[in-house]
């Protein structure tokens, strides 16, 4: 999913109000490796620090405990974190130093994550929900910057361009509230576990029920999002339509199922379908080309 993001966000998006590259297929190319290789070193590091709470709530997918020893893991976490930072320095070099920053603030930020945000009331969910959603970001950081250009201005540029800032803003916040969503379903879903490990998640903290109705406000806040989105896009009859059958309506479903949501299949199947809902909200990028 980050690939096809940031893929999307390069090729659909950006090229479909900026005609002129700043980055070339090679450069874009390390720019991805460098996000995924870090993003390969997060589950990593997130599933040492799981295992105790993934024998029970995934006893058939504990990858680090059955397959590869706990020392293996940290040593292939920190093979995959630091070739993931040396690429993103690379890339920062070639066009502006100033990017580092966003590589080890992403990087040490997940170690943070899965060993104390984690297990925090919300902060966790929100955390990671902004690292995914930095995936749309940095491709702009990278495809509207120069080596004369500082990150200030880079970002002031951005802003700049309303037919930047719209789909730019729009990507970002709906990222932003599907993961939180969906990361506030999957603690539902592994309650169980988390309680062995003396996690303080949300549906700990204040029950399963009360976790499931902060989930259906934000559901909410998403489909208030989507309307006003639709509003604005109501002119474009592609988009509107799209946005309604296969965003609106799927997110209509899903509240649905979440109100009546009681065991763990029904928040399993709650976090697929809202998988597929980001996944349907991504690909929409590709309108853009039309």
């Amino acid at each position: 999913m980050v690939l096809l993001t940031m893929v999307l966000t390069k090729y659909a998006l950006i090229h479909s109000v900026v005609n002129q590259s700043i980055i070339n297929i090679f450069q874009f190319t390390i720019l991805c490796g460098s996000v995924l290789l870090i993003t390969a070193g997060g589950y990593i590091i997130n599933d040492i620090y799981d295992i105790e709470a993934d024998k029970i709530n995934k006893p058939n997918k504990v990858f680090i405990d059955k397959t590869i020893f706990n020392k293996n893991a940290w040593t292939t976490y920190i093979i995959l974190n630091l070739t993931g930072l040396l690429l993103g320095f690379y890339i920062s070099f070639m066009n502006n130093i100033e990017a580092v920053i966003i590589f080890i603030f992403v990087s040490f930020g997940l170690f943070l994550y899965s060993s104390f945000f984690k297990r925090k009331v919300l902060l966790g969910n929100i955390l990671v929900s902004f690292f995914i959603s930095l995936c749309i970001f940095i491709v702009f950081v990278f495809e509207n910057n120069s080596s004369n250009n500082s990150l200030l201005k880079l970002i002031l540029g951005i802003f700049k361009t309303i037919e930047i800032i719209v789909p730019l803003f729009a990507y970002i916040i709906f990222s932003f509230l599907t993961t939180l969503i969906r990361e506030i379903i999957k603690d539902i879903e592994d309650v169980n576990g988390d309680l062995k490990i003396n996690a303080k998640t949300l549906p700990i903290v204040i029950g399963r029920k009360r976790a499931s109705k902060v989930a259906f406000f934000f559901s909410s806040i998403l489909l208030v999002f989507l309307i006003v989105v639709l509003k604005i896009i109501a002119e474009e009859t592609i988009f509107l339509l799209y946005g309604i059958v296969f965003i609106l309506l799927p997110l209509l479903y899903f509240k649905y199922r979440l109100w009546i949501s009681e065991s763990k299949k029904d928040y399993s199947y709650l976090s697929k379908l809202m998988k597929i809902i980001m996944f349907l909200g991504i690909i929409s990028m590709l309108l853009f080309i039309f």
